[in-house]
């Protein structure tokens, strides 16, 4: 106590009055004038060891209590008014210290009240999504960010987007680039715009992947990404260059309702565009279907990673011309889902994604080893699924590489037209009471699956009562009644 300054005024303030005294009085009471006391009181003054122990003695309380827990209420309270619905009223870091100082109690209910507003609007988007598989779609919404709402829209629709798919065709008779993209697309920002692409030291440019100095027409690369990151990179830039009229076409289309969506969606679209300019529609098409959608020789025969190659599969829906309807879904080691997709938009009634029996998350365990699983839903639905962790940015020898683990799937009725089915145990013996032997049996996520005994369960199902019986306890962490 004695290294760090302790100003206690609001708590001194309580004291005081819960012990019915003025100022004068307990200042008499500790030895020290009133207006010293006042200033204690109104945090312009710091607490000495001599005034704590006298406190102490006087008053018979701990001298830690007049340190206070505060750090614990202000991160609660920042996660309060992280929260979109109060984005408009952020306040500063000393607002939130008084709030936290000066009335902790209210502050206390205030983290209580939005921790159970949080849990309801949990439970309501869990009920939502349960009553839209039924067929019983309602217009229950939270509060969103842009971003939620670029995500939620485009995993609404299919991964496919017709115009932009003619415009890198055109692009790519226009480049002519042979088996170089890359110095392609340099040479034609160069000529077309002035732009030259330039790779920068982690040094030079620590915290971005890509940087475009409209001042000196340079577009800078970090030397973190790998040579298929930076084809990426390269090629979106050209893409919303070549593409401007397209892309302003597809996001009027998607209806969004704020320009940092659109200004979010743009960047998705460019994401697009650059992956379709990397592995043209048709010659991507034939060689998928040529190679039975056999990830590793598709991204040798077009020069991309294993993640762009499995994204591209999930685009494949060109009329007359489609692939296996894939769906895709990219989650980190912690289980956050952040990417996901689908040749016909992701089918988040039928697979929900967020079981932890997924083989995407015993991906990490094994990294850079492809996973082959079949999955059975409770209602009988089977899907093949593939799963591989990817590499992020590449880091320097004192930083934790980024980690992310993707998972390819399909309908299980696509299987033979896959090079992946031969992983499967044993050969398709077709469906039994149970649905096919070897599939292992998930869920759409532990809220909205009624699954007995589950050692993964992580959290109780919304549509059952818990049981309570203290004479027996299930496998499962939650108990719930049948």
């Amino acid at each position: 106590m004695a290294d760090q300054k302790i100003f206690a005024g609001p708590r001194i303030r309580r004291l005081r009055n819960a012990k019915g005294l003025t100022q004068t009085a307990m200042a008499e009471g500790l030895g020290i004038s009133p207006s010293y006391l006042n200033l204690i009181e109104r945090n312009q003054r710091p607490l000495t060891v001599q005034l704590i122990l006298k406190l102490a003695s006087v008053y018979k309380i701990d001298p830690h209590e007049l340190q206070g827990e505060t750090k614990g209420s202000i991160a609660a309270l920042k996660e309060v008014f992280g929260d979109p619905l109060l984005a408009g009223e952020l306040p500063g870091d000393q607002e939130l210290i008084d709030l936290a100082e000066i009335a902790p109690n209210a502050s206390a209910a205030m983290v209580k009240l939005f921790r159970a507003y949080r849990e309801q609007a949990e439970r309501l988007s869990d009920l939502n999504e349960l009553l839209a598989r039924e067929g019983r779609a309602t217009a229950l919404s939270g509060t969103r960010l842009p971003v939620d709402e670029v995500h939620e829209t485009f995993e609404r629709r299919p991964n496919h987007f017709a115009a932009l798919e003619e415009e890198a065709e055109a692009f790519i008779s226009l480049l002519d680039p042979g088996d170089d993209l890359f110095g392609a697309l340099k040479a034609w920002l160069r000529r077309e715009h002035g732009i030259v692409v330039k790779v920068l030291p982690v040094a030079t440019m620590p915290n971005w992947r890509r940087r475009y100095d409209r001042h000196s027409q340079r577009l800078f690369l970090s030397e973190r990404l790998s040579p298929f990151d930076q084809l990426r990179e390269v090629a979106m830039e050209a893409s919303l260059m070549r593409m401007t009229v397209a892309v302003a076409g597809e996001i009027q289309a998607l209806k969004l309702a704020t320009d940092e969506a659109r200004r979010l969606a743009r960047f998705e679209l460019g994401r697009y565009a650059a992956h379709a300019l990397m592995m043209p529609y048709q010659a991507f098409h034939a060689a998928a279907i040529r190679a039975r959608y056999d990830i590793d020789v598709l991204r040798s025969r077009f020069g991309v990673s294993f993640e762009q190659a499995a994204n591209r599969l999930t685009m494949l829906q060109r009329p007359g011309a489609s692939g296996v309807p894939f769906f895709m879904l990219e989650v980190d080691n912690a289980g956050n889902r952040f990417r996901k997709a689908g040749s016909q938009g992701y089918p988040q009634s039928r697979f929900g994604g967020a079981c932890p029996k997924l083989p995407v998350h015993a991906a990490f365990s094994q990294p850079g080893r492809i996973l082959v699983e079949a999955v059975e839903m409770p209602d009988g639905a089977e899907f093949l699924c593939i799963a591989r962790t990817l590499e992020g940015p590449q880091g320097a020898f004192s930083e934790r590489p980024r980690r992310t683990a993707l998972l390819l799937g399909c309908d299980i009725g696509f299987r033979d037209e896959i090079v992946y089915s031969a992983a499967l145990p044993g050969p398709p013996a077709g469906k039994s009471a149970q649905g096919t032997a070897f599939a292992t049996p998930v869920g759409p996520a532990c809220r909205l699956c009624e699954r007995v005994g589950c050692l993964a369960r992580a959290e109780p199902p919304v549509t059952r009562p818990l049981g309570l019986d203290e004479m027996v306890t299930g496998l499962s962490a939650f108990d719930f009644q049948g």
